[in-house]
């Protein structure tokens, strides 16, 4: 008799730089664990990011901004990320990197407006009533070649049946989501909308092969109350009002068909916009969920957008906002003007700075050692020692980035786990930017300058 094991077929997740960050890592009273959901280290900073993730979780922290400082790879990006992961899915992350904001079609204002807009989200919470139940008749009164008037349809749930009397327009969105008598669907009272649910599980057998989800009856009455939350961003109601919405006639169409180009949202239609939002606010049917919004390499932004900056974080609904940046004392861009970070003085004056510290040797290993568990390579201890000084002695990143290669190098020597000698034989293929630098130094007259 023979056993075989089947490999699953779930897609593996692609590892990215940050795929072992799985939130910050501290504990309930707010103290960084030193090695913990994939930070090492850092204490500090996160403890600092620990109590911006309760301001924002009480509504405390709208319209403040943080600034991340420190050196290349001491895990500013991490942070905000782990940030993200403390928050939840249901607050809305926009990332976005400084250099974006330069593009032909569009003001820098407008793309900072954009992500400003992405970064804000709204729960809405509506009551719908909706026909709930598994089709068990359909008749159409009106024949071949006459306009359908009406279509009649029975829908069953546990307590009982109803005979419902549609409208043509609800018989074409029956036929839309392919409808047939034993499936379970719900139709809205108020808007007709009509959603198969999938097939009733009384019509399962043993020895299917159709991939069709089979759903049990529903409970309750046929006509009931849903409540629905939607979380919507208030861009896409941006989005979603700035475009006309087409009617039925050519010119239309053919909009619709080509593509438009990226259009500028006026602040016009946002100030509509936000009337709408606070009076849905007012009413208690949306709440404000502010989210936040990251902006790497904020050295890049230019003179225009700090400006513009100073004032987006005082308006009444604006983000939580996240800067990083690796600069010491540089040119605001554009200016001649030297400034800290790169970015003006008044702004500064607005920012909370966290300071990330460089990563002793300990902690080089042990972060080393998490990326090698993450891209599930072997490595043993002397190994770990070793590729720990070349990060010391070129940098962190380029540490990590000889892993692969050289778990590739064991692998063809017939060996599963990374030793020395393949690390020592990867670091010579490679160089850093240090020694590379180095190089070109001793090698001047060589190369064309």
């Amino acid at each position: 008799m023979k056993i075989e094991e089947v490999q699953s077929t779930t897609k593996k997740q692609r590892i990215a730089t940050h795929t072992h960050i799985k939130g910050l890592g501290l504990e309930p009273n707010g103290k960084a664990i030193p090695l913990a959901a994939g930070f090492v280290g850092q204490a500090a900073a996160r403890e600092a990011g620990g109590l911006v993730v309760d301001m924002i979780r009480q509504k405390k922290m709208a319209g403040r901004a943080l600034l991340f400082a420190g050196p290349p790879g001491t895990g500013k990006t991490a942070l905000a990320l782990g940030i993200s992961q403390e928050l939840g899915s249901k607050v809305p992350f926009c990332p976005m990197v400084g250099s974006e904001v330069y593009s032909s079609e569009v003001k820098k204002t407008e793309v900072l407006m954009e992500n400003f807009r992405r970064a804000i989200g709204l729960r809405i919470k509506e009551s719908k009533e909706v026909y709930e139940g598994e089709a068990k008749t359909e008749s159409v009164t009106g024949g071949y070649g006459k306009s359908i008037s009406h279509v009649i349809i029975g829908l069953k749930t546990v307590k009982g049946t109803k005979q419902l009397k549609l409208d043509p327009t609800i018989y074409d969105a029956l036929i839309k989501e392919k409808v047939a008598v034993g499936d379970v669907i719900y139709i809205e009272a108020n808007s007709g909308a009509v959603k198969r649910v999938g097939r009733s599980d009384a019509f399962a057998t043993e020895f299917d092969l159709e991939a069709e989800e089979y759903v049990p009856l529903p409970k309750g009455e046929v006509h009931k109350k849903k409540e629905i939350v939607q979380d919507v961003t208030l861009h896409d109601l941006d989005a979603a009002n700035a475009r006309p919405q087409g009617g039925q006639d050519i010119l239309s169409l053919m909009g619709q068909m080509m593509k438009p180009r990226k259009t500028e949202i006026t602040d016009k239609l946002r100030q509509e916009i936000n009337k709408v939002v606070n009076r849905y606010i007012d009413e208690g049917v949306a709440e404000l969920v502010p989210g936040v919004l990251f902006i790497d390499e904020v050295h890049m932004l230019d003179m225009e957008c700090f400006s513009y900056l100073n004032r987006a974080l005082e308006s009444s609904l604006s983000p939580i906002v996240i800067f990083a940046t690796n600069r010491g004392i540089c040119n605001v861009r554009g200016t001649d003007m030297t400034s800290p970070h790169g970015i003006p003085v008044d702004l500064l004056d607005r920012l909370v700075i966290i300071r990330t510290e460089t990563y002793g040797p300990a902690e080089m290993i042990q972060i080393l050692a998490i990326r090698a568990q993450v891209e599930e390579l072997k490595i043993d201890e002397e190994s770990l020692a070793y590729i720990g000084e070349i990060g010391q002695r070129a940098s962190l990143r380029h540490a990590v980035q000889l892993l692969s290669p050289a778990s590739i190098v064991a692998k063809m020597n017939g060996r599963d786990n990374i030793c020395k000698a393949d690390l020592e034989e990867v670091s010579s293929l490679y160089l850093d930017a240090k020694s590379s630098a180095k190089l070109l130094q001793e090698q001047q007259d060589r190369y064309i300058s």
